[in-house]
């Protein structure tokens, strides 16, 4: 079979800069909105910038109502929460989040679900669900990141804990690509830095996974009804990931010491912003692969600077948890791309003799500097889980097949026992 000769790129209209999310008003007034519906979470909403965000809309006759929650690294149970509460609620014409990447991620479900018949599982991707697409257009959706990682803002993914099953899957559809988003570095200030560490490192993920990709015409062609928005590493993505990499370099360990650093969190925010273009059109592999099971299968552990009352492993965090050993993993497939992203990531960093430890050691420093956990046994894993992570890596195959190499169980065994300790 003939391989790849096309690629594809997509991303939402994009509103930048400190002052911009009091702009959104107009931007719904002009989708001919009048009446939105504002997602986002507990933690979110005290600090009073969701319901800034619904009474600036006012000047512009857009009537806005808040729905405040929205669980932090949602659940099946919670997006129907939330689906409900828009259901009784509505109709609306907008949809508008303002939060994290869980608060956007429960607004595209709403926006699916509120337009779309059907229940939450006919859409979740397989093997965990049907895979069914939308039959109908969604509302205009508005995403307005607060915190500087997701990269939801751009991508057409929504991603959730299935409870039953104990493990974390996604939708996955263009139409669920917010049409605008809107991101203001000025939202992102009353980030903790636990929340900086963590999400930062989801930052760090997507550019580094979109970059060492599968590439895109490596892949057998597709018929055009058959190409689906990750498309494997091309020049569009390696140019925003690249750029990422650098705003990281420059400013992350700052962003997490001094939540006021001002030129850091834009820098941090151009930095989700990029990487979110870039792997919402490449794709992740395996470390956001291994995350799902890290994150789905938590027993105790709390981190700093989330909400108490449930234990949680924030997305981000897991997502690097492995992060070093799975770029270990793949460096034989591209070892000069895996260089290049470490010369980007630590540029001061001294080449290693093994040009295969470049990448892992410059992930390892940071990660020490910005108080990210010593691997997956930190929090709370032992050998004897390693199997049922396993089992939970590999039902996420949409990922897999990214990655830049073949992926077996033994060799997501052999990651996962690896990154029990990481130092």
């Amino acid at each position: 079979m003939a391989n790849e000769t096309v690629f594809t790129y997509g991303a939402p209209q994009l509103k930048f800069g400190p002052g911009a999310a009091d702009e959104i008003g107009y931007d719904l007034a002009r989708y001919g909105a009048r009446r939105a519906l504002v997602v986002t979470d507990p933690g979110v909403a005290a600090t009073g910038a969701p319901q800034r965000v619904a009474d600036a809309m006012k000047a512009y006759d857009v009537t806005a109502t808040v729905f405040d929650g929205v669980r932090v690294e949602p659940t099946d149970e919670s997006l129907r929460r939330a689906v409900a509460h828009a259901r009784d609620t509505g109709p609306y014409d907008a949809i508008v989040a303002v939060g994290g990447g869980s608060s956007i991620d429960t607004a595209k479900a709403v926006d699916l679900l509120i337009t779309n018949e059907g229940d939450l599982a006919d859409y979740l991707n397989p093997p965990v669900g049907a895979g069914r697409a939308p039959a109908r257009p969604l509302l205009p959706l508005v995403a307005v990141p607060t915190t500087t990682g997701t990269g939801a803002e751009s991508t057409t993914v929504c991603v959730l804990d299935v409870l039953e099953l104990k493990v974390k899957t996604g939708i996955s559809h263009p139409a669920l690509r917010p049409a605008l988003a809107v991101v203001d570095p000025g939202l992102t200030v009353s980030q903790p830095a636990g929340v900086t560490a963590s999400s930062g490192m989801d930052i760090v993920c997507h550019a580094l996974e979109s970059y060492t990709a599968r590439p895109y015409d490596a892949f057998d062609r597709k018929a055009p009804e058959q190409r689906v928005p990750y498309c494997g590493a091309n020049p569009i993505s390696d140019m925003w990931s690249e750029r990422s990499l650098t705003l990281i370099a420059r400013s992350f360990r700052a962003a997490v010491r001094d939540g006021d650093d001002t030129r850091a969190r834009g820098d941090m925010a151009l930095a989700a912003t990029f990487a979110g273009l870039g792997f919402g059109n490449a794709g992740v592999h395996v470390p956001h692969a291994n995350a799902y099971p890290i994150a789905g299968r938590v027993r105790g552990f709390r981190p700093s600077g989330y909400p108490g009352g449930e234990p949680l492993v924030p997305h981000g965090m897991a997502v690097s948890l492995t992060a070093p050993e799975a770029f270990r993993f793949t460096f034989e497939a591209c070892p000069e791309r895996h260089v290049r992203a470490a010369e980007l990531l630590a540029p001061g960093l001294e080449r290693p003799d093994d040009p295969a430890e470049h990448l892992p050691r410059a992930l390892l420093a940071l990660m020490r500097d910005i108080g990210i956990p010593d691997g997956v046994g930190a929090v709370g894993y032992t050998e004897a889980d390693v199997p049922d992570l396993v089992a939970g890596t590999m039902k996420q195959q949409r990922l897999l097949a990214i990655a830049p190499r073949p992926v077996t169980e033994d060799d997501v065994a052999g990651i996962f026992t690896r990154s029990l300790r990481l130092w």
